[in-house]
C-alpha cells in the first residue's frame, strides 16, 4: 500500500484507505482529555491539532459495516481498503508463498487479479502482477477502475 500509493497518486488519483486492524484500535490512551470524553459516555471525540484530526467513535456493537464507514470519507477518486476479505467487492490479492500463508485467488470469490513476487501460474486464470512493480498494479488499477478521460 505505501509504494501503491504514491503511484496512483502520480497518476492523478485523490486515494483514500480503509484498513482493519483485526487486534482491535485504540489511538487514545489513559491521561489525556479526549480518552476521559470517551470513558464518560461520549460516542464521538473529534481530536484536532496542528494539520491532522481524528475521529473515535465508540462501536460496542461491534465493527461498522464497510459502506457505513466509507461515506464518511471525503470524497476522492479510490478508496483502497485492506482486510475485509469477506465483503463482496473486487479484491486484488497480494500473496508471497515465502510468508506460508494459502493464497486466497484459487478458492476466495471476488479476487479479480493476483500481484505476487512469485511467478504466475501457468493457467492464467487471474491477471498476474508483479509485486515489486507498484507503476503497473497502478496503471492496472486505474484502468479497471477509472473512466480514462477523468485522469489527469
Amino acid at each position: 500500500m505505501t509504494r501503491l500509493i504514491p503511484a496512483l497518486r502520480l497518476l492523478g488519483l485523490r486515494v483514500s484507505t480503509i484498513k482493519h486492524a483485526h487486534h482491535g484500535l485504540d489511538l487514545d490512551r489513559p491521561g489525556k482529555d479526549s480518552f476521559a470524553h470517551r470513558e464518560a459516555g461520549a460516542e464521538e471525540v473529534l481530536v484536532v491539532g496542528g494539520e491532522r484530526w481524528a475521529l473515535l467513535r465508540e462501536t460496542p456493537q461491534g465493527t461498522p459495516d464497510l459502506a457505513a464507514l466509507a461515506v464518511r470519507l471525503a470524497p476522492v477518486d479510490l478508496v483502497l481498503v485492506e482486510g475485509f476479505k469477506t465483503y463482496s467487492f473486487d479484491k486484488l490479492e497480494v500473496f508471497r508463498p515465502a510468508l506460508g500463508k494459502p493464497a486466497l485467488w484459487q478458492t476466495m470469490a471476488g479476487v479479480v487479479a493476483v500481484a505476487s513476487d512469485a511467478p504466475a501460474p501457468p493457467d492464467g486464470a487471474k491477471p498476474w502482477l508483479a509485486l515489486n512493480a507498484p507503476d503497473e498494479i497502478a496503471a492496472w488499477i486505474a484502468a479497471r477502475v477509472v473512466e480514462p478521460h477523468t485522469l489527469s
